[in-house]
């Protein structure tokens, strides 16, 4: 069985596949175009984002019997169609369902004790005590919109904080003991943080716009580790602003592109985008809530344990 990877990955998805009796070729650098000339040749292919699998690439794998993502989704795969081809999908959230649980952890304490902005200050030599007073996550209540693995992985991680823990999600009794599970409207009356772990999806395109912010009671904390075109930026800034919210930590934003290596597809910096990046309780950091060094291994031996457990050589 002939496996192409179309992205580098930790090395052990290779030298385990190659172990267990696949043959392996790697192409880093071709064009989509240029890879549908040569996949009808393989059995198998990995990605991560490079490109979408749409239906003229799957079309040209005529002997495709299943593609592997090394990450949490599949949105840049066109499911539907290759599940008509008969072919396996794979994906990885348990392999960075950690480090996004603590990634998000990292951005709501460091934007409730202000410690960017502290810190930036007292490099600039200001020592700005009383400005930056922080808040306590004690006592206050965590709403996760998204109860999957990246949203049990938060939750779980929450534990010990003694804050109440509330989540949603459009499938029914996924609620556990480390979050109680409630209506949207629930979730919108009590919550003092958001925190977005849902795919990108037609029902969470621009969810998070003026309609839905003004639905809840408190002015609240927003956290998105999820995908960046969940929340429409315009609206959140001018949320920020008036306080409705009160604070942002962005892994992901609007403007990224699908392969999410590079944020613009131009220099065109939007100018809502420079206002974001002006506000002082805004976090962001470049998609990397699930990149850690621990997560490329997980990731790696995920999809080697799917890949392994479907197809026997």
């Amino acid at each position: 069985m002939k496996v192409l990877h179309l992205d580098k990955n930790h090395p052990l998805l290779i030298q385990q596949l190659k172990s267990a009796g696949f043959e392996n070729d790697e192409n880093y650098a071709s064009s989509k175009k240029e890879i549908e000339k040569i996949i009808s040749e393989y059995h198998g292919i990995v990605i991560r984002s490079r490109f979408k699998i749409d239906q003229q690439f799957i079309n040209a794998a005529s002997q495709l019997q299943f593609i592997a993502r090394v990450g949490a989704g599949l949105e840049s795969i066109d499911i539907p169609y290759a599940e008509t081809k008969g072919i396996k999908l794979f994906s990885a959230p348990e392999g960075n369902r950690n480090a996004v649980g603590e990634h998000t952890i990292g951005m709501l304490l460091s934007l409730f004790n202000k410690l960017n902005k502290a810190n930036s200050e007292v490099h600039r030599g200001h020592w700005n005590r009383e400005a930056n007073r922080g808040v306590e996550l004690e006592g206050k209540t965590v709403g996760i919109i998204g109860y999957g693995n990246m949203g049990k992985a938060f939750a779980k991680n929450l534990k010990g904080f003694d804050c109440k823990v509330i989540c949603f999600d459009i499938k029914p009794n996924v609620g556990n003991e480390n979050a109680l599970q409630v209506t949207l409207e629930e979730l919108q009356e009590e919550a003092d943080v958001l925190s977005l772990h849902t795919p990108w999806t037609p029902l969470t395109n621009k969810m998070i716009d003026a309609a839905f912010i003004a639905k809840f009671k408190k002015s609240f904390w927003l956290i998105n580790t999820a995908r960046g075109k969940s929340v429409v930026t315009s609206h959140l800034v001018e949320a920020l602003k008036n306080g409705k919210v009160l604070g942002a930590g962005l892994d992901v934003l609007e403007y990224e592109k699908s392969s999410f290596e590079t944020l613009f597809t131009d220099n065109d910096m939007p100018d809502v985008l420079k206002e974001l990046l002006t506000l002082d309780n805004v976090l962001i950091s470049p998609h990397i809530a699930g990149w850690t060094h621990e997560s490329k291994i997980k990731l790696a031996q995920t999809i080697v344990d799917k890949i392994t457990h479907n197809f026997r050589i």
